[in-house]
């Protein structure tokens, strides 16, 4: 009967590890871009100068903050993108305060679609699927703003494993 009780105080404890340890890691697993930062997704901002100074991995999100009737936000093609046209339009946001994944790799393209593309509220962005394990880590002089986060998203990989192991493992399903 002690050894029972053991057990499942045993098994409680590394719940609630789990549980603590997911709560504290998972607001840093992805990050979050603002369009155009403080500037947010209004005509006239270098968008392209924006994107080419962050870099976007799975798992991260993009956001776009504007005034709720006067703007929005498609997702287009890259020929949409060029011709700011929505022909190709694969999704579109009107909240004002819009969170898009990325849930794979590749090249995003995002554009108003109330004719303020031709004045630059467009943003194209390059998605990279998360670095392996294997990887060599980056120098310590890296000056890139997205390289705090991978690091996090990798231990969080290995912590949910270890804890799994350690779950399972112990008999307790």
């Amino acid at each position: 009967m002690s050894t029972s009780m053991s057990n499942n105080s045993t098994h409680l404890l590394l719940l609630l590890l789990f549980v603590s340890g997911v709560a504290v890691i998972t607001p840093i697993l992805a990050t979050d871009h603002i369009v155009g930062a403080n500037r947010g997704w209004n005509p006239g901002i270098n968008y392209t100068l924006w994107a080419n100074n962050h870099t976007f991995y799975v798992g991260d999100f993009i956001s776009f903050r504007y005034q709720k009737n006067q703007y929005n936000v498609f997702m287009v093609n890259q020929s949409g993108y060029d011709n700011c046209t929505l022909d190709s339009a694969v999704g579109n946001w009107s909240s004002g305060k819009d969170f898009i994944l990325f849930n794979k790799s590749g090249r995003y393209y995002f554009i108003c679609g109330n004719g303020q593309c031709f004045n630059g509220m467009k943003v194209t962005v390059l998605v990279h699927p998360l670095p392996t394990p294997t990887a060599s880590p980056s120098p310590k002089n890296s000056t890139s703003d997205s390289a705090g986060p991978v690091a996090p998203r990798l231990g969080f990989r290995v912590l949910v494993t270890s804890l799994a192991v350690m779950w399972f493992g112990g008999g307790w399903v």
